[in-house]
């Protein structure tokens, strides 16, 4: 009667077993490592910021991993070792009460928690805006030999600008870096709250209107790396994005003197111009010279004091 049991059981899994499995292998023949890394930015760190959130985002998933799997597989031992047509199994209505089962159910929890909660701190501090231990490492002095390049962002409706004060230029929806140097940020919304995020670089920040937020990164490696904002924030917000180029320190200082000779300039007054609501939809790019000094700060203040760009609603009756 079993063997008959059994019997059945197995020629009906049989039917599915082959379908499933070659969707496996499908599902499977996508997930490379190239695969991932083009899918998932995060696989592809190119600084010492997006290191260690890649180490500790694997960290994470190894640990819930580690309670998720053994958690289904003695749900399925138990399933089929106390099923009701099993009648092996060892039945015993006087019980109530287990000294290893309460350990097993509290203390792996608590573990767990304990354990994430560490890691979390310190991963929190490694990538802290303010105070990056993941660029200092070991050594404060390498850190502190690293030259530095301070870059301000301002936010618009939908639009990213990068001013770069030392040089007195600035770009929109571009961003140019030389490799290792540390490069900080300070940024600012003229509109709405964004989030700043180059997933192979830094992770994200939010930029704010009426405030200063801070961001450091610096770039180990050569290439153009994606940026956007990662908060919605209207009607253009699926074009608001930015290339990061990482390039040598030479070709930035050329770079640097080829856009001091732009014929676009840059002040209080222009840039109200400029941040006017824009789709940027063909993800066109700007550079300007002669900007500014004063210009992140007059931003801050003009939302401070009331300044809002107004989208230009559509005509009644419009389609």
């Amino acid at each position: 009667m079993l063997a008959r049991r059994y019997s059945t059981i197995a020629r009906r899994t049989g039917r599915f077993a082959r379908p499933l499995g070659f969707l496996s292998l499908m599902l499977l023949s996508g997930c490379s490592a190239h695969g991932l890394s083009r899918q998932f930015l995060l696989f592809r760190p190119a600084g010492p910021l997006s290191g260690v959130d890649l180490r500790f985002t694997i960290f994470d998933v190894a640990v819930m991993l580690g309670i998720i799997v053994p958690t289904a597989l003695v749900t399925t031992y138990f399933l089929l070792r106390y099923r009701k047509t099993n009648m092996a199994a060892a039945y015993d209505p006087t019980w109530s009460h287990s000294t290893l089962i309460e350990i097993v159910v509290w203390a792996i929890p608590l573990a767990t928690v304990a354990m994430l909660g560490y890691y979390s701190y310190k991963g929190t501090y490694a990538v802290n805006p303010y105070d990056p231990r993941a660029i200092e490492g070991a050594s404060a002095s390498a850190a502190s030999a690293r030259p530095v390049l301070p870059v301000d962002v301002v936010t618009t409706d939908w639009q990213w600008l990068f001013i770069y004060p030392k040089q007195h230029i600035a770009t929109a929806n571009e961003l140019v870096i030389p490799r290792g140097t540390r490069v900080l940020f300070r940024m600012t919304s003229a509109t709405v709250v964004n989030d700043f995020f180059i997933p192979n670089l830094a992770g994200m920040i939010d930029v704010m209107p009426g405030m200063r937020t801070e961001q450091v990164l610096v770039a180990d490696k050569l290439g153009t790396y994606k940026g956007y904002s990662a908060n919605f924030s209207g009607g253009g917000f699926s074009w608001m994005g930015f290339k990061t180029h990482v390039v040598s320190q030479s070709r930035f200082a050329s770079w640097a003197r080829s856009v001091q000779r732009s014929p676009r300039h840059m002040d209080y007054a222009q840039f109200n111009a400029f941040a006017a609501p824009t789709k940027n939809v063909d993800g066109k790019t700007y550079t300007f010279s002669h900007v500014s000094g004063r210009l992140f700060d007059q931003v801050i203040k003009g939302v401070l004091m009331g300044k809002v760009y107004t989208t230009p609603l559509p005509p009644a009756g419009a389609a």
